[in-house]
């Protein structure tokens, strides 16, 4: 018998050992599955914590649904009856003290028409007309493995750019447009410029595709997210689980590996899957081989509030969801969701939840590091006040800090990943990293990675 020790209990960690299991029944496999997680509950950034009939999640609030890997997970899971999708709603800009609606027809702040272009409130007339150049000039020598940034400004203007792309893409993917790749963010961008000869065109002429995940393009459930990761444990019932418990090391022993354990306990194992963030994957690979591919790989920090109150929901502005910050704002928040009414089911009495998102990238992070729980819940009141006006004491508070957690995807992160396996595959055969490190930061792309992941491993196997 063969064993499987997977070290890490977030949803990478858990869909590599559900498919283990899958795969383990269909193909009659002589397996041992074991997963060690050093928190007390499983997820990682996916947690729902309730408070005075709020639900709060402490990491991710949603998942894409347009990725293959969701729906077929829900179904298996028999969850699709606690389905709940976002509502749909306008998105704000807070810059110079204002709130600005991000312009309709528009992909993460990118206008897929003039007409769109021109509704803006958030650039000047030069900067519009400075835009149209995308429509007359050529792409000479940008790729996917180009900046994301050093594109858009090139075709779009810097204007439109700094003031309305970069604050929605950079929510999204959490790190500096100037540091990421086409290939890690949009690459279908950089098609639709050589094939429309206009990212503007090319959007329009692709507009269906982009208004049918417009709608109920989020999914959550009734209990908050962390209903996917109680049925995944719930479906483990051929593995083991531990929680609690740190792995210390590992070593190689022959053909196998022993982990030494927080709790005292050596294992053996003959396949171990790292699905932990990259840092914790390079202390436990203790070799110089590794070193400066690991170095390549960076991560930012985040904290989260939220804040609950017993008024209704109706005094946020009307069919608005949040906003993002940009420019010169009063607000030292990065961006805010105002929850209840994006996401009906975490506010059972339609009173108001809010949440605000403070970033590494942001200047006043430093001071916010160091001010305990109250001192960062007064900076939330204060930022919610200027912005929508409301002033009230708080009747539930959920303070997060994800400390160097979020990874970011530099413009040598492919390389490095590739360059990673390689020497893995050498120095630790039968070891595979997995998990949004290194393969996506999106929970469809986990999910993928985990079914991936748990297919290598029984393909080796098979081999064997």
């Amino acid at each position: 018998m063969k064993k499987v020790v997977v070290v890490g209990g977030g949803i990478t960690g858990l869909s590599t050992l559900y498919y283990l299991q899958q795969l383990k029944k269909k193909e009659n496999l002589d397996i041992e599955l074991v997963l060690v997680e050093k928190n007390e509950y499983l997820g990682g950034k996916i947690h729902s914590v309730k408070q005075h009939d709020f639900i709060m999640e402490t990491g991710a609030d949603s998942i894409v649904v347009r990725h293959e890997s969701v729906l077929p997970l829900i179904k298996d899971l028999e969850i699709e009856d606690q389905v709940t999708y976002n509502a749909t709603g306008i998105s704000y800009i807070y810059t110079d003290h204002e709130l600005h609606p991000i312009p309709k027809d528009t992909v993460f702040g990118i206008p897929t028409s003039k007409e769109s272009l021109f509704s803006s409130t958030l650039i000047s007339e030069e900067g519009k007309l400075d835009a149209l150049k995308d429509f007359s000039t050529e792409n000479t020598h940008f790729t996917k493995e180009s900046s994301v940034g050093e594109f858009l400004e090139y075709f779009l203007g810097k204007e439109l750019v700094e003031k309305q792309i970069s604050p929605v893409l950079s929510g999204v993917y959490s790190g500096k447009l100037s540091e990421l790749t086409l290939a890690s963010t949009l690459p279908y961008l950089l098609d639709y410029k050589n094939q429309y000869g206009s990212i503007i065109e090319g959007l329009s002429q692709n507009k269906e595709k982009f208004q049918a995940v417009s709608e109920k393009k989020f999914v959550s459930f009734h209990d908050g997210l962390s209903t996917v990761i109680n049925a995944l444990e719930s479906k483990l019932s051929d593995a083991s689980i531990l929680k609690g418990i740190e792995t210390k090391n590992i070593i190689q022993t022959n053909n196998s590996y022993e982990l030494s354990l927080s709790n005292g306990v050596t294992m053996q194992a003959d396949y171990i899957v790292l699905a932990t963030p990259h840092q914790v994957a390079q202390e436990l690979l203790k070799t110089g081989k590794l070193e400066q591919d690991f170095k390549k790989l960076s991560n930012s920090s985040l904290i989260s509030i939220y804040l609950g109150f017993d008024l209704p929901d109706e005094q946020l502005p009307a069919d608005g969801t949040g906003f993002i910050v940009s420019g010169n704002g009063d607000v030292l928040c990065n961006a805010s969701t105002w929850t209840s009414r994006k996401w009906a089911h975490t506010s059972k009495n339609r009173n108001l939840l809010v949440r605000l998102f403070y970033k590494s990238t942001n200047p006043v992070y430093p001071k916010l590091m160091e001010m305990d729980e109250e001192g960062l819940v007064n900076v939330a009141l204060s930022d919610i006040e200027k912005s929508i006006g409301i002033q009230a004491k708080p009747s539930a508070v959920e303070v997060t800090n994800w400390n160097q957690l979020m990874p970011n995807y530099s413009l040598n992160h492919s390389q490095a990943i590739e360059s990673l396996n390689q020497k893995i595959s050498v120095a630790y055969p039968n070891i595979i990293l997995a998990g949004c490190s290194y393969y996506g930061v999106g929970i469809g792309a986990c999910i993928q990675n985990g079914k991936e992941t748990a297919k290598e491993i029984v393909d080796r196997l098979s081999q064997r």
